[in-house]
């Protein structure tokens, strides 16, 4: 009898953690997008920077407790990346 709760509690155990852990990798999405949008913005792709900096935002809008301090980052960085774009646009034009 003792063991079917022994197995009983590890079976609960593990669905905890394998919850836990699935909520925890949830949790992180806007932060892989803010980084690869990051990397794109390093890499001279700005249009495609600003692609994924307006989908980790909308992540993380999506999110229950967003980070004020990530979508904060995102919106300065959005700004940032419009002006920059606008700028380019402008240098075509004018030569």
């Amino acid at each position: 009898m003792s063991y079917y709760y022994f197995f009983l509690i590890i079976g609960l155990s593990l669905t905890i953690i394998l919850i836990y852990s699935y909520l925890q990798r949830k949790k992180d999405i806007p932060f892989e997008l803010f980084v690869a949008a990051l990397k794109n913005e390093n890499d001279g792709l700005f249009e495609a920077a600003v692609i994924t900096y307006e989908t980790a935002l909308d992540e993380v809008k999506k999110t229950r407790f967003g980070s004020n301090n990530l979508k904060n980052k995102i919106i300065g960085r959005l700004k940032v990346l419009h002006t920059n774009i606008d700028y380019n646009n402008n240098l075509r034009f004018t030569r």
